[in-house]
Protein backbone atom coordinates (compact mmCIF):
# COMPACT_ATOMS: atom_id res chain seq x y z
CA UNK A 1 0.00 0.00 0.00
CA UNK A 2 1.03 3.61 -0.51
CA UNK A 3 1.86 5.69 2.54
CA UNK A 4 -1.47 7.52 2.21
CA UNK A 5 -3.40 4.24 2.11
CA UNK A 6 -1.55 3.11 5.22
CA UNK A 7 -2.33 6.40 6.97
CA UNK A 8 -6.02 6.05 6.12
CA UNK A 9 -6.00 2.50 7.47
CA UNK A 10 -4.25 3.61 10.65
CA UNK A 11 -6.73 6.46 11.08
CA UNK A 12 -9.58 3.92 11.15
CA UNK A 13 -7.67 1.86 13.71
CA UNK A 14 -7.10 4.95 15.85
CA UNK A 15 -10.79 5.88 15.77
CA UNK A 16 -11.67 2.41 17.04
CA UNK A 17 -8.92 2.61 19.67
CA UNK A 18 -10.39 5.84 21.02
CA UNK A 19 -13.23 3.86 22.59
CA UNK A 20 -11.29 0.74 23.54
CA UNK A 21 -7.62 1.60 24.18
CA UNK A 22 -8.03 3.87 27.18
CA UNK A 23 -4.64 3.22 28.82
CA UNK A 24 -1.16 4.21 27.70
CA UNK A 25 -0.12 0.58 27.12
CA UNK A 26 -3.24 -0.14 25.10
CA UNK A 27 -2.61 2.99 23.03
CA UNK A 28 0.95 1.91 22.28
CA UNK A 29 -0.13 -1.55 21.18
CA UNK A 30 -3.16 -0.45 19.18
CA UNK A 31 -1.81 2.63 17.40
CA UNK A 32 1.77 3.70 18.20
CA UNK A 33 3.48 0.46 17.22
CA UNK A 34 1.48 0.25 13.96
CA UNK A 35 2.51 3.86 13.32
CA UNK A 36 6.19 2.95 13.63
CA UNK A 37 5.62 -0.09 11.42
CA UNK A 38 4.01 2.20 8.85
CA UNK A 39 7.25 4.22 8.84
CA UNK A 40 9.14 1.08 7.81
CA UNK A 41 10.41 -0.25 11.15
CA UNK A 42 10.25 -3.81 12.45
CA UNK A 43 8.76 -3.12 15.88
CA UNK A 44 9.76 -6.61 17.07
CA UNK A 45 13.43 -6.16 16.19
CA UNK A 46 15.24 -4.63 19.20
CA UNK A 47 18.00 -3.49 16.86
CA UNK A 48 15.45 -1.13 15.30
CA UNK A 49 12.85 -0.37 17.96
CA UNK A 50 13.90 -0.46 21.62
CA UNK A 51 10.94 -0.33 24.04
CA UNK A 52 11.33 1.19 27.52
CA UNK A 53 14.63 2.79 26.55
CA UNK A 54 16.78 3.88 29.50
CA UNK A 55 19.63 6.39 29.40
CA UNK A 56 20.48 7.68 32.87
CA UNK A 57 20.63 11.46 32.90
CA UNK A 58 22.12 13.29 35.87
CA UNK A 59 20.11 12.60 39.00
CA UNK A 60 17.24 11.15 36.98
CA UNK A 61 18.23 7.49 37.16
CA UNK A 62 16.16 4.76 35.53
CA UNK A 63 13.78 7.13 33.76
CA UNK A 64 12.45 5.63 30.55
CA UNK A 65 11.38 6.77 27.11
CA UNK A 66 8.72 4.52 25.56
CA UNK A 67 10.64 3.80 22.34
CA UNK A 68 14.03 4.54 20.87
CA UNK A 69 14.27 3.97 17.12
CA UNK A 70 17.63 3.10 15.60
CA UNK A 71 18.68 2.90 11.95
CA UNK A 72 21.61 3.86 9.73
CA UNK A 73 23.93 2.76 12.50
CA UNK A 74 22.73 5.06 15.30
CA UNK A 75 19.82 6.11 17.48
CA UNK A 76 17.59 8.47 15.47
CA UNK A 77 14.11 8.87 17.03
CA UNK A 78 12.87 9.06 20.62
CA UNK A 79 9.15 8.37 21.08
CA UNK A 80 7.12 9.23 24.17
CA UNK A 81 3.57 7.86 24.15
CA UNK A 82 0.61 9.00 26.21
CA UNK A 83 -2.87 7.58 26.57
CA UNK A 84 -5.22 8.24 23.67
CA UNK A 85 -7.40 10.16 26.15
CA UNK A 86 -4.54 12.54 27.05
CA UNK A 87 -4.33 15.95 25.39
CA UNK A 88 -0.78 16.52 24.21
CA UNK A 89 -1.00 20.18 25.16
CA UNK A 90 -1.40 19.03 28.80
CA UNK A 91 1.19 16.23 28.65
CA UNK A 92 4.47 16.20 30.56
CA UNK A 93 7.47 15.09 28.47
CA UNK A 94 10.54 16.46 30.24
CA UNK A 95 12.40 13.16 29.75
CA UNK A 96 12.35 13.76 25.99
CA UNK A 97 14.29 17.00 26.56
CA UNK A 98 16.88 15.28 28.74
CA UNK A 99 17.29 12.22 26.51
CA UNK A 100 17.53 14.32 23.37
CA UNK A 101 20.52 16.11 24.86
CA UNK A 102 22.51 13.00 25.85
CA UNK A 103 21.73 10.68 22.92
CA UNK A 104 22.38 10.84 19.18
CA UNK A 105 18.65 11.19 18.45
CA UNK A 106 17.80 13.90 15.95
CA UNK A 107 14.00 13.65 16.23
CA UNK A 108 11.74 13.44 19.30
CA UNK A 109 8.11 12.38 18.87
CA UNK A 110 5.34 12.95 21.39
CA UNK A 111 2.08 11.13 20.68
CA UNK A 112 -1.24 10.08 22.13
CA UNK A 113 -1.93 7.76 19.20
CA UNK A 114 -4.16 10.29 17.44
CA UNK A 115 -1.67 13.16 17.21
CA UNK A 116 2.08 13.05 16.57
CA UNK A 117 4.24 16.05 17.49
CA UNK A 118 7.72 16.13 15.97
CA UNK A 119 10.54 18.05 17.65
CA UNK A 120 14.15 18.72 16.69
CA UNK A 121 16.87 21.27 17.53
CA UNK A 122 16.34 24.26 15.24
CA UNK A 123 17.04 26.91 17.88
CA UNK A 124 20.08 25.34 19.55
CA UNK A 125 22.06 22.30 18.38
CA UNK A 126 21.56 19.17 20.50
CA UNK A 127 18.89 20.92 22.57
CA UNK A 128 15.32 19.93 21.81
CA UNK A 129 13.07 22.85 20.88
CA UNK A 130 10.20 23.60 23.23
CA UNK A 131 7.67 23.63 20.39
CA UNK A 132 7.09 20.97 17.70
CA UNK A 133 7.94 21.89 14.12
CA UNK A 134 5.39 19.45 12.67
CA UNK A 135 2.10 18.15 14.01
CA UNK A 136 0.36 15.24 12.33
CA UNK A 137 -3.18 14.27 13.26
CA UNK A 138 -4.89 11.06 12.21
CA UNK A 139 -8.19 12.92 12.60
CA UNK A 140 -7.35 15.65 10.11
CA UNK A 141 -4.68 15.49 7.42
CA UNK A 142 -4.24 16.30 3.76
CA UNK A 143 -1.81 15.23 1.04
CA UNK A 144 0.73 17.83 2.14
CA UNK A 145 0.71 16.44 5.70
CA UNK A 146 1.19 12.90 4.38
CA UNK A 147 4.08 14.11 2.21
CA UNK A 148 5.76 15.64 5.26
CA UNK A 149 5.17 12.48 7.29
CA UNK A 150 6.72 10.33 4.57
CA UNK A 151 10.05 12.12 5.14
CA UNK A 152 10.33 10.16 8.40
CA UNK A 153 10.04 6.77 6.70
CA UNK A 154 13.07 4.57 7.28
CA UNK A 155 13.81 4.35 3.56
CA UNK A 156 13.57 8.11 2.97
CA UNK A 157 14.85 9.78 6.10
CA UNK A 158 17.50 12.40 5.50
CA UNK A 159 18.27 14.60 8.50
CA UNK A 160 19.45 17.60 6.48
CA UNK A 161 16.27 17.50 4.42
CA UNK A 162 14.06 17.18 7.52
CA UNK A 163 15.93 19.96 9.32
CA UNK A 164 15.51 22.33 6.37
CA UNK A 165 11.82 21.44 6.20
CA UNK A 166 11.49 21.86 9.97
CA UNK A 167 12.95 25.35 9.83
CA UNK A 168 10.60 26.31 7.01
CA UNK A 169 7.54 24.89 8.80
CA UNK A 170 8.44 26.55 12.10
CA UNK A 171 8.90 30.04 10.67
CA UNK A 172 5.93 29.70 8.33
CA UNK A 173 3.71 29.03 11.33
CA UNK A 174 5.22 32.00 13.15
CA UNK A 175 4.59 34.23 10.13
CA UNK A 176 1.00 32.97 9.88
CA UNK A 177 0.41 33.87 13.53
CA UNK A 178 1.66 37.42 12.90
CA UNK A 179 -0.48 37.76 9.77
CA UNK A 180 -3.56 36.44 11.57
CA UNK A 181 -3.03 39.00 14.34
CA UNK A 182 -2.51 41.87 11.89
CA UNK A 183 -5.58 40.77 9.98
CA UNK A 184 -7.75 40.83 13.09
CA UNK A 185 -6.14 43.93 14.63
CA UNK A 186 -4.00 45.91 12.16
CA UNK A 187 -1.63 48.11 14.19
CA UNK A 188 -0.54 51.65 13.27
CA UNK A 189 2.73 50.57 11.65
CA UNK A 190 0.99 48.05 9.43
CA UNK A 191 -1.72 50.52 8.41
CA UNK A 192 0.99 53.05 7.49
CA UNK A 193 2.90 50.40 5.50
CA UNK A 194 -0.14 49.63 3.38
CA UNK A 195 -1.66 53.11 3.09
CA UNK A 196 1.55 54.87 2.01
CA UNK A 197 1.30 53.00 -1.31
CA UNK A 198 -1.90 54.81 -2.33
CA UNK A 199 -2.40 57.78 0.03
CA UNK A 200 -0.36 60.92 -0.63
CA UNK A 201 -1.33 63.02 2.39
CA UNK A 202 0.29 63.15 5.82
CA UNK A 203 -0.20 60.05 7.90
CA UNK A 204 -1.69 61.61 11.02
CA UNK A 205 -3.66 59.82 13.74
CA UNK A 206 -7.14 60.54 12.36
CA UNK A 207 -6.09 59.28 8.94
CA UNK A 208 -4.70 56.06 10.42
CA UNK A 209 -7.89 55.52 12.45
CA UNK A 210 -10.02 56.09 9.35
CA UNK A 211 -7.92 53.73 7.25
CA UNK A 212 -7.78 50.90 9.80
CA UNK A 213 -11.26 49.44 9.08
CA UNK A 214 -10.59 49.86 5.34
CA UNK A 215 -7.39 47.82 5.61
CA UNK A 216 -9.21 45.19 7.65
CA UNK A 217 -11.99 44.97 5.08
CA UNK A 218 -9.38 44.72 2.30
CA UNK A 219 -7.83 41.78 4.16
CA UNK A 220 -11.24 40.11 4.36
CA UNK A 221 -11.92 40.69 0.67
CA UNK A 222 -8.56 39.32 -0.46
CA UNK A 223 -8.99 36.13 1.59
CA UNK A 224 -12.62 35.78 0.54
CA UNK A 225 -11.64 35.99 -3.12
CA UNK A 226 -8.92 33.40 -2.67
CA UNK A 227 -11.27 31.02 -0.87
CA UNK A 228 -13.92 31.60 -3.53
CA UNK A 229 -11.42 30.60 -6.21
CA UNK A 230 -10.53 27.50 -4.23
CA UNK A 231 -14.20 26.66 -3.79
CA UNK A 232 -14.82 27.09 -7.50
CA UNK A 233 -12.04 24.61 -8.22
CA UNK A 234 -13.39 22.15 -5.63
CA UNK A 235 -16.92 22.33 -7.00
CA UNK A 236 -15.86 22.00 -10.61
CA UNK A 237 -13.38 19.12 -10.15
CA UNK A 238 -15.16 15.99 -11.49
CA UNK A 239 -13.13 13.53 -9.44
CA UNK A 240 -12.81 15.59 -6.26
CA UNK A 241 -13.80 13.74 -3.10
CA UNK A 242 -14.81 17.09 -1.61
CA UNK A 243 -17.18 18.02 -4.45
CA UNK A 244 -20.78 18.56 -3.43
CA UNK A 245 -22.55 16.57 -6.10
CA UNK A 246 -26.25 15.96 -6.64
CA UNK A 247 -26.17 12.77 -4.59
CA UNK A 248 -24.82 14.69 -1.62
CA UNK A 249 -27.61 17.24 -1.95
CA UNK A 250 -30.13 14.39 -1.85
CA UNK A 251 -28.49 13.12 1.33
CA UNK A 252 -28.96 16.53 2.89
CA UNK A 253 -32.69 16.48 2.14
CA UNK A 254 -33.05 12.92 3.37
CA UNK A 255 -31.60 13.86 6.75
CA UNK A 256 -34.18 16.63 7.05
CA UNK A 257 -37.82 16.31 7.98
CA UNK A 258 -40.19 15.64 5.08
CA UNK A 259 -41.63 19.17 5.20
CA UNK A 260 -38.24 20.91 5.37
CA UNK A 261 -36.74 22.17 2.12
CA UNK A 262 -33.04 22.95 1.91
CA UNK A 263 -32.74 26.07 -0.24
CA UNK A 264 -30.03 26.94 -2.73
CA UNK A 265 -28.89 29.75 -0.42
CA UNK A 266 -28.46 27.29 2.44
CA UNK A 267 -26.49 24.92 0.23
CA UNK A 268 -24.29 27.83 -0.93
CA UNK A 269 -23.67 28.85 2.69
CA UNK A 270 -22.76 25.24 3.48
CA UNK A 271 -20.38 25.12 0.53
CA UNK A 272 -18.68 28.34 1.68
CA UNK A 273 -18.14 26.92 5.18
CA UNK A 274 -16.76 23.72 3.64
CA UNK A 275 -14.36 25.78 1.54
CA UNK A 276 -13.14 27.57 4.67
CA UNK A 277 -12.86 24.26 6.53
CA UNK A 278 -10.66 22.80 3.77
CA UNK A 279 -7.77 24.81 5.27
CA UNK A 280 -7.67 22.60 8.38
CA UNK A 281 -9.54 19.36 7.73
CA UNK A 282 -11.10 17.04 5.17
CA UNK A 283 -14.27 18.71 3.88
CA UNK A 284 -16.13 15.41 4.12
CA UNK A 285 -16.16 15.95 7.90
CA UNK A 286 -18.36 19.03 7.53
CA UNK A 287 -22.05 18.11 7.23
CA UNK A 288 -25.39 19.89 6.94
CA UNK A 289 -28.51 19.03 8.90
CA UNK A 290 -31.62 21.06 8.04
CA UNK A 291 -34.61 21.86 10.25
CA UNK A 292 -37.59 24.21 10.15
CA UNK A 293 -35.84 27.05 11.99
CA UNK A 294 -32.26 26.80 10.72
CA UNK A 295 -29.65 24.71 8.92
CA UNK A 296 -27.02 23.29 11.27
CA UNK A 297 -23.47 22.90 9.99
CA UNK A 298 -21.84 20.17 12.09
CA UNK A 299 -18.44 18.58 12.49
CA UNK A 300 -18.52 14.80 11.92
CA UNK A 301 -22.35 15.09 11.68
CA UNK A 302 -22.38 15.40 15.49
CA UNK A 303 -24.93 17.67 17.20
CA UNK A 304 -22.45 18.19 20.04
CA UNK A 305 -19.94 19.66 17.57
CA UNK A 306 -21.74 22.65 16.04
CA UNK A 307 -19.85 24.92 13.65
CA UNK A 308 -22.61 27.27 12.53
CA UNK A 309 -26.33 27.69 12.08
CA UNK A 310 -27.68 29.28 8.92
CA UNK A 311 -30.80 31.39 9.44
CA UNK A 312 -31.87 32.19 5.88
CA UNK A 313 -35.64 31.64 6.02
CA UNK A 314 -36.63 35.27 6.59
CA UNK A 315 -35.83 38.64 5.06
CA UNK A 316 -33.14 39.28 7.69
CA UNK A 317 -30.37 36.73 7.17
CA UNK A 318 -27.87 35.86 9.87
CA UNK A 319 -25.61 33.05 10.99
CA UNK A 320 -24.94 31.77 14.47
CA UNK A 321 -21.37 30.86 15.36
CA UNK A 322 -20.02 29.40 18.60
CA UNK A 323 -17.12 30.35 20.87
CA UNK A 324 -14.87 27.86 22.72
CA UNK A 325 -17.56 27.35 25.38
CA UNK A 326 -20.13 26.83 22.60
CA UNK A 327 -21.92 30.08 23.44
CA UNK A 328 -23.89 31.31 20.39
CA UNK A 329 -22.76 34.46 18.57
CA UNK A 330 -25.18 36.08 16.12
CA UNK A 331 -23.70 37.66 12.98
CA UNK A 332 -26.00 39.49 10.56
CA UNK A 333 -25.16 39.25 6.86
CA UNK A 334 -26.47 41.05 3.81
CA UNK A 335 -25.15 38.51 1.28
CA UNK A 336 -24.40 34.82 1.62
CA UNK A 337 -20.80 35.57 0.60
CA UNK A 338 -20.42 37.64 3.80
CA UNK A 339 -19.88 34.33 5.60
CA UNK A 340 -16.27 34.63 4.43
CA UNK A 341 -15.80 37.60 6.75
CA UNK A 342 -16.26 35.22 9.72
CA UNK A 343 -13.53 32.88 8.44
CA UNK A 344 -11.35 33.22 11.57
CA UNK A 345 -14.19 32.38 13.98
CA UNK A 346 -15.31 29.44 11.84
CA UNK A 347 -11.77 28.05 11.72
CA UNK A 348 -11.42 28.44 15.50
CA UNK A 349 -14.54 26.35 16.03
CA UNK A 350 -13.36 23.64 13.62
CA UNK A 351 -9.82 23.55 15.06
CA UNK A 352 -11.29 22.95 18.53
CA UNK A 353 -12.87 19.74 17.26
CA UNK A 354 -9.88 18.70 15.13
CA UNK A 355 -7.45 19.12 18.04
Amino acid sequence: MSIKEQVLDLAKRAQAARDLAQTEEATKNAVVMPFLRMLGFDVFDPAQVIPEFVADVGIKKGEKVDYAVSFNGKLQYLVEAKSITQKLSDAQYSQLFRYFYVTTASIAILTNGMEYWFFTDIEDRNKMDSAPFFRFSLESFDDRDVSELEKFHKSRYDYDDVRASASSLKYTKAAMAVIENLWANPDDDFVKLVVKNFYEGQMRGPVIDAMRPIIKRAFDDVVRQKIQKRMDVVLSAPESSSQINPEQKIDIHEKSNDDVITTEEEILGFQIIRAIASEVCEVSRISLRDSKSYCAVLFDDNNRKPIARLHFNSKIKFITLFDKEKNPIRIDISRIEDIFISRTKILEAIKAYVN
